[in-house]
């Protein structure tokens, strides 16, 4: 992700500059722009007119690719961060890089674009909302699944040796728990010649002498069932934090849902003062001079 944001970032700025690069060698020729044909040997005689307009256009989409960019390295940071936990680091890093390029771009190899009314990003806030939902799910997942937090608890809590001595130490009560999490298998059920008999892997399954060999023992329900408990906890507590501090932190400040209240009160005051001005010059072009709806 790093690299490729480098290259989109030198791509950005790198087919601008050598596009008006062009252009203005196009210019000193004297084979287009806005010089009028005419041999322009100094760029600081260009009117600046001239001079934005052969800057690069923005392209039909407007901003649509910056926003992309941004959702990309948005989802990319947040859905893997439990894989790869610098990810939010790099993307800090490139971020900074970022505004600076983007600020030079915009500024001086692209021409000014049209300005246009908005009230917020539009659909894109919905995207990051369905980004962030399915970055806490698949976090909850990778550290249900992936890592050994879940087994490791189910053992200490329900196999190990603390249980029937109330009190529950790390190292003591995680003795034997390589033993427990690793199932035997049978070599000579291959048919092979090897010398060895039996072999260790990472499962929980019955022992081949057992009853029901190689099925799937209690623990690995156990561990199955605290993992899916902790991905519906995990998800439910980070959904909780989030909504909490979505409520705590408002859309606007408190001073600014003010002003705009009272600015609302006094259009509606204006309103309703003009409304009765008209229709006393109603009454009085009328020859009623009251109303019985008037005091």
């Amino acid at each position: 992700m790093f690299f490729k944001q480098i290259w989109n970032n030198f791509m950005e700025l790198g087919y601008p500059l050598l596009q008006n690069w062009w252009s203005r060698r196009k210019m000193k020729k004297g084979g287009g722009g806005g010089g009028g044909g005419q041999n322009v040997e100094n760029k600081s005689q260009l009117p600046q007119w001239d001079k934005d307009w052969n800057l690069q256009p923005m392209n039909a989409h407007g901003l649509v690719d910056e926003y992309l960019e941004m959702v990309l390295q948005f989802g990319f940071t947040t859905i893997f961060v439990a894989a790869f936990p610098l990810a939010p680091l790099l993307a800090l890093l490139n971020n900074i890089i970022e505004i600076r390029l983007d600020a030079y771009k915009f500024v001086t190899q692209w021409r000014r674009p049209m300005p246009a009314r908005a009230t917020d990003i539009g659909i894109w806030h919905g995207i990051l909302e369905g980004i962030g939902v399915l970055a806490v799910i698949t976090n909850a997942f990778v550290i249900a699944i992936t890592s050994d937090y879940i087994p490791r608890f189910v053992y200490a809590f329900k196999y190990g040796p603390c249980v029937d001595k109330g009190h529950h130490h790390a190292d003591e009560c995680l003795r034997g728990y390589m033993n427990s999490s690793l199932s035997v298998f049978d070599m000579w059920d291959l048919k092979n010649s090897s010398k060895d008999r039996y072999c260790r892997y990472r499962d929980y399954r019955a022992p081949p002498w057992s009853s029901a060999p190689y099925e799937f023992t209690l623990q690995f329900w156990h561990v199955l069932a605290a993992r899916l408990a902790f991905i519906i906890v995990f998800e439910h507590l980070v959904f909780g934090i989030k909504s909490f501090i979505a409520y705590l932190i408002p859309d606007m400040p408190k001073d600014l849902c003010d002003r705009m209240r009272r600015e609302k009160y006094l259009m509606q005051e204006m309103m309703y003062e003009a409304e009765l001005e008209h229709l006393q010059k109603e009454r009085k072009k009328n020859g009623k001079r009251y109303h019985h709806e008037w005091p």
